[in-house]
């Protein structure tokens, strides 16, 4: 198996193209040579069974590996109770919805911890991931990677060592390393191949070497702030914040990775997926 590469939602090519409709996406991704795709429900599961059916059906037919975002306001850390009982039915939801489009991975923030410590955050966040399993199992989705996401504000819960604790809760569970918020929450730590490879070599760690081999991966340049870290996405035009994806790729390669690769540039997610899929391709038995 070989890595995938395409875009979080739509790139501004899509509308410009010609495109409007959903259903439209696999043809235009077929388009632009890519062979990945991420749903995004970032405010709310809205999509219809009957639509992401259609979304699933089209894009078996082009080879598009979907995956899907699930909404932003899942709090898997909460105080409240109630917080962390709707996070699990949101989940509930994502996966239902990734379902019926064939997808079989959904990402989910991994939440906050400003109000308490980050050992309580992560113990609150495991309670609900575990909830969430068993949900999962209940209604039949038991399929469905559930990927806690590395987050880019310093305040957040996520980073590395977090995210990979979170999925030990369950052996089905895959990290979302999310590496422009992982150098944006460590004020540019990832700048050399070994900064890179470290990542690599503690998903094998604490994971085993299949599962970091199947990880979900969102990419894109990110600006920061000292203080808080992530302030916005930007494309691969920047040069100043980084971080570059050749040694991400690089790796994903040397350790015979099949990562999904989701692009999350401001606008171009397309055109910088394709950029790191060619790279992929120049390097690897694909090319």
């Amino acid at each position: 198996m070989s890595a995938k590469f395409g875009p979080a939602g739509s790139a501004e090519s899509f509308r410009a193209m010609g495109y409007r409709k959903t259903s439209q996406m696999p043809e235009y991704l077929e388009r632009m040579g890519l062979n990945a795709f991420e749903y995004q429900c970032g405010r709310g599961v809205r999509i219809t069974k009957e639509a992401a059916q259609e979304l699933g059906r089209l894009s078996r037919e082009k080879g598009i590996t979907l995956s899907l975002h699930a909404p932003y306001f899942i709090s898997l850390s909460s105080l409240e109770e109630e917080k962390r009982e709707k996070s699990v039915e949101y989940i509930l939801q994502s996966a239902a919805a990734a379902n019926a489009m064939g997808a079989d991975r959904i990402v989910v923030h991994s939440g906050s911890c400003s109000k308490i410590s980050r050992l309580q955050a992560l113990e609150l966040a495991k309670d609900t991931l575990r909830r969430a399993a068993n949900a999962l199992d209940q209604n039949g989705l038991g399929h469905i990677h559930v990927c806690p996401e590395t987050m880019g504000k310093i305040n957040q819960l996520g980073d590395l060592e977090e995210v990979l604790c979170l999925c030990q809760v369950d052996e089905r569970f895959l990290p979302c390393i999310d590496f422009g918020h992982l150098n944006a929450r460590t004020l540019g730590g990832l700048k050399t191949e070994e900064d890179f490879g470290r990542v690599f070599t503690a998903m094998e760690n604490r994971l085993g070497i299949e599962r970091a081999r199947g990880f979900h991966a969102h990419f894109s340049k990110i600006e920061y702030t000292e203080n808080g870290g992530e302030k916005r996405h930007l494309t691969f035009e920047d040069t100043v914040y980084g971080p570059d994806f050749e040694p991400m790729v690089q790796w994903i390669v040397r350790k015979n990775g099949s990562p999904t690769v989701i692009c999350e540039s401001a606008g171009t997610q397309a055109e910088d997926a394709l950029a790191m899929r060619r790279y992929y391709q120049s390097i690897s038995k694909e090319g």
